[in-house]
Order: C-alpha cells, then sequence, then structure tokens
C-alpha cells in the first residue's frame, strides 16, 4: 500500500507543465540567497533561520501553485484558481519580501555578476521605471488593478484557453506582488532610501481592499455563471458552477482583504521604532542643558 501511495504523492508534486523559466529563476534566487545569509552573518542564528525560513516558504508556495498539479486544478475550478493567485499576488510575495532578500542576495551576487549587471541596473530609464512602479499610487493601482483586468469575464475566458496568455497572467501577478510588497515591507525609513514612510504604507493597504471586497462580492454574490470558460474546460468534481464561483469571489474578497491587515501589524512596529529613533535626539537635546546646569550648581 505504502508503495503506492508515495509514487502517487510524488506525481502530485512534480511539475505539471514544466517550466525552464521558473526553474532558472528559482536556483538563481535561491542560491544568490544563501550565500547573501553566509556573507551577511552576525544578527545570530534565529534571525537568519526566520529570514531564510519566510523566503523558502513564499518560494515553495510559489512552486506549489504554478508547476505541481494544483495547477492544472486551478485551470478547471474558480476556487482554486482564485485561491492560486492570492498566493500568487499577496501570500508568497509577502513571506518572500519579509525576509529583505533585495539587500541579501546582492551581498551573495558574485563579483563579477554584479559588475555585469550594475551598468543594466544603473541605466537611467531602468531607474526611473523602477521608482514610478514603486511610487505607492502607481504601485497600489497596478495592484489592484491586474486583479480586476485578469477577473474580466471576457479577458478571463480567452486568457484560460491560451497557454501563452495563461503564463502571462500568472507571472504577470507574481511579478507585481513582488513589487509591491517590497515597497510594502521594504525595512528602510524615507529617510534611509525607502520609497515611502510606513504611515504612507499602511494607508497604501488600505486603500487597495476596497477595490478587492467590490470584485470579491461582485464574484461571489452573482447570481448567473460569470465564467463560462470552467464549463468549456470541464470542471475536475462535481459541483454546481455558482457554488464554484461564489467560494473563488470569497476568496478574492476576505483573504485577499486580510493580507493588508497582516501587512499593516508587521508595518506598525516598524514605524513605532522609526518614531521612538527620531525623538531620541530631541529628548537628549532637551536634557543636555538640564544636565549641564546641575552640574555648575553642584561642582
Amino acid at each position: 500500500m505504502e508503495d503506492i501511495v508515495v509514487p502517487n504523492l510524488l506525481n502530485r508534486l512534480l511539475p505539471w507543465e514544466f517550466s525552464p523559466a521558473f526553474l532558472v529563476a528559482s536556483v538563481l534566487a535561491g542560491t544568490l540567497f544563501v550565500s547573501g545569509i553566509r556573507q551577511r552573518g552576525g544578527g545570530g542564528i534565529s534571525h537568519a533561520g526566520w529570514r531564510s525560513a519566510a523566503f523558502f516558504s513564499g518560494m515553495a508556495l510559489v512552486y506549489a501553485v504554478m508547476q505541481t498539479r494544483l495547477d492544472y486544478l486551478a485551470q478547471h475550478m474558480v476556487w482554486i484558481h482564485r485561491a492560486q493567485h492570492l498566493v500568487l499576488h499577496h501570500i508568497a510575495p509577502c513571506l518572500i519580501c519579509l525576509a529583505a532578500p533585495r539587500e541579501i542576495m546582492a551581498l551573495g551576487m558574485p563579483r563579477r555578476v554584479h559588475v555585469a549587471v550594475m551598468p543594466f541596473w544603473s541605466h537611467p530609464a531602468v531607474r526611473v521605471a523602477y521608482h514610478l512602479i514603486q511610487q505607492p499610487v502607481v504601485a497600489s493601482a497596478l495592484f489592484v488593478g491586474l486583479i480586476a483586468y485578469w477577473l474580466m469575464p471576457s479577458v478571463h475566458f480567452i486568457t484560460m484557453l491560451d497557454d501563452r496568455l495563461y503564463w502571462l497572467m500568472n507571472w504577470s501577478m507574481l511579478l507585481d506582488g513582488l513589487l509591491f510588497w517590497s515597497m510594502i515591507l521594504d525595512s528602510r525609513s524615507v529617510r534611509t532610501g525607502a520609497r515611502a514612510g510606513f504611515g504612507a504604507r499602511i494607508l497604501v493597504l488600505w486603500l487597495v481592499m476596497p477595490p478587492q471586497i467590490i470584485v470579491g462580492a461582485w464574484i461571489a454574490l452573482a447570481r448567473g455563471d460569470i465564467y463560462t470558460v470552467y464549463a468549456v474546460c470541464g470542471r475536475i468534481w462535481p459541483i454546481d458552477p455558482l457554488t464554484d464561483q461564489h467560494i473563488g469571489g470569497l476568496i478574492t474578497w476576505i483573504p485577499g482583504c486580510m493580507m493588508s491587515v497582516i501587512g499593516g501589524l508587521i508595518l506598525l512596529p516598524r514605524w513605532a521604532r522609526e518614531c521612538e529613533e527620531r525623538r531620541r535626539p530631541v529628548v537628549e537635546l532637551l536634557q543636555t542643558p538640564s544636565t549641564a546646569k546641575r552640574s555648575t550648581a553642584f561642582p
């Protein structure tokens, strides 16, 4: 019995539609991250441990929804598709960016590669485009805009029947999620190079919630079959189309918005620390004259 179960489990974990691009990107990112953790040193084992756990948990989730049999299921069930995009656009990017991979991977990059990459990264057009995308208003518009665009019934119908558009949809959701959450979870303050302050980023997290609620509620409360493409492709399980659709809408509506709440809870302690650091020099400055006066009066 065990001999039958193990191969079946392995078959489900193996790539459903193998992607060389995904393999190269994953191996490169993982190698640079591990090398960067080793180069970074300091911070203690637990510090490096939680960063590694967050990064590789996010990578594992991306692999699960893009390469395993879950990807096949997502092409035949609305609610699994919405769960797939919840992982690609919210959960996995949040975990990966929580590990601050940009600075760690830069440390792990070999000098030759760093020298080769820097001219491209330093190009004015690349820098302007990146800084524009990282602006809070633009980042939030792209974040909710992509969700709404790929869920338009006419667009969704064509995309689910075209392999190239399907991969473009999934990759765009993942890359946009990484860009958005890297801006939101940047550990730096404005004074040290962040594109937006902690308060502005918390505001952005709240502003992207209403559009997601509207889209999710529209799907969850619809009285007709919006996504008829799943009837064309054939559903994996014998479930009522409206039930399938309503569950998918709830996934877009509730867990998607809860990620904004989680992001805000992550940022609040960082914002508090920044306020404390700003207040400390003022307190020290105010205390200095009184200290000098006391030392003069009592030599």
